[in-house]
């Protein structure tokens, strides 16, 4: 092996990283000159939104949006190629290897290492994002009223998030690294197989033993509202066991619903920013700008019926399905060219040594770049598709009026700007913008009167 080939591998990762953030940054600004010159509000909103509101959603994007690139720019490009350059990944696995020296445990053994590895490199990645997170939330949301957390709460939350992080990824990684060095030849099926598993134990505990230690869940009280989305619930032969709302307030003002869980035990979450007034009876207690905000009941239920249409026309399954498929092509690719050493010499270590968790970084995250680059613009496509599919499914229950009402109040009390590029929107937008599904609603009425 020459370090030729080293030195060709590690200019192709940064050219990557470049090329890949270049994109990234030239996509974006498309979008900032659009919340630049976008002045007046769109037709299709002049009754909903006001001036006042639609250059205040011009203002959050334009800042969202500068923040965005200024963090590309500095982390993603400048400090992530200064890394790859000075071998930081090499130096961290050493220093990994006299960690465990230090503590007199096994240095050869690769698990042991790898698992300290994974503690200093999160370490360092916390302290490295805690500048731009502090930034975002303190001064980003509270700038423009959407932040909610004190300090004290910012700091505990962000402990809870790292220890719990730390407690999950540790005997992951070893379990990964133990498959790898005993699974033979064919290691990346067994791999496949048990991060599918793991994927789906996840899916179903961390709503009920992990999301709790982060925001307060209380159940949905008896009334109109509860009754109604039992109603609607059973007519779908949705198997609704809990039905929860979040009081995430605490942490930011904006709003969303979600449903959870396997087979036939499903919970649904209401964030207490999408209930009217907070869902308070007595809207005493809220300050002036939160009075009024939230959806109505019938709006609510417009929401959930989009949501469960998720779940009737098989949304979350094919997602689970599409996901597994593109793991296995990933272990695939894994199973075949980890063991290449210029992967290896290129990040700073010596030749012959080659950490299986090094490789798995080196893989996924620079190998397959334009791959993964690819699947997920795939997936983005596919979501919008499945989003409309969802509002088709909420229009024929009979909540036409209600959704395009939910919509545009969510999109006004969160500030979502209307007016997008279209290469932004289609490169980076999950959901279609409020005014194509608004404009797809008109659509799906004509259609019905013609019909």
């Amino acid at each position: 092996m020459s370090s030729l080939d080293a030195d060709t591998v590690l200019l192709s990762i940064l050219f990557l990283v470049v090329i890949e953030n270049a994109l990234e940054i030239y996509i974006s600004l498309r979008q900032v000159k659009v919340y630049r010159t976008a002045l007046k509000v769109p037709a299709e909103l002049t009754s909903h939104m006001g001036e006042d509101t639609f250059h205040k959603a011009r203002k959050y994007g334009l800042d969202q949006e500068k923040f965005g690139i200024f963090k590309a720019v500095v982390m993603d490009v400048g400090l992530l190629c200064m890394e790859l350059y000075i071998g930081l990944i090499a130096v961290l696995w050493q220093l990994s290897v006299q960690v465990v020296d230090k503590l007199q445990w096994d240095s050869k053994n690769e698990i042991i290492v790898s698992c300290v590895f994974v503690l200093i490199s999160n370490v360092l990645s916390t302290f490295k994002g805690l500048p731009f997170k502090i930034y975002k939330i303190f001064v980003l949301e509270e700038t423009h009223g959407f932040n909610k957390q004190t300090a004290k709460f910012f700091a505990w939350d962000q402990l809870k998030g790292f220890l719990v992080t730390q407690v999950l990824m540790i005997p992951i990684t070893a379990a990964i690294i133990f498959i790898v060095q005993r699974g033979g030849d064919n290691f990346f099926i067994w791999l496949w197989i048990f991060t599918g598993v793991i994927s789906l134990v996840l899916l179903t505990l961390y709503p009920i033993f992990i999301a709790p230690l982060f925001d307060k869940y209380t159940p949905l009280e008896k009334g109109a509202l509860r009754q109604s989305i039992e109603d609607l619930a059973a007519s779908l032969k949705f198997p609704l066991t809990k039905l929860f709302v979040v009081e995430g307030s605490k942490r930011s003002s904006h709003s969303n619903a979600y449903f959870y869980g396997l087979w036939n035990s499903k919970r649904i979450v209401l964030f207490d920013t999408l209930l009217l007034n907070k869902g308070k009876p007595d809207d005493s207690e809220l300050s002036e700008e939160e009075k009024g905000k939230g959806c109505t009941d019938e709006e609510v239920l417009a929401v959930l019926g989009h949501e469960l249409g998720h779940w009737k026309l098989g949304h979350v399954t094919k997602n689970i399905i599409i996901m597994q498929v593109h793991l296995f092509l990933m272990f695939l690719v894994f199973g075949n060219v980890f063991k290449y050493p210029p992967f290896y010499v290129a990040m700073g270590f010596q030749p012959g040594t080659r950490p299986i968790l090094v490789g798995l970084l080196i893989v996924f995250t620079y190998v397959l770049a334009p791959y993964n680059a690819l699947m997920n613009f795939a997936m983005t496509i596919l979501s919008r598709r499945f989003e409309y599919q969802a509002d088709e499914f909420a229009f024929k229950l009979g909540f036409a009026e209600q959704l395009g009402q939910a919509l545009i109040k969510l999109n006004v009390d969160n500030l979502g700007f209307p007016v997008y590029d279209w290469l932004y929107s289609t490169w980076n937008h999950s959901h279609p913008t409020l005014l194509q599904r608004l404009n797809r609603l008109k659509e799906l009425k004509e259609e019905k009167k013609l019909n």
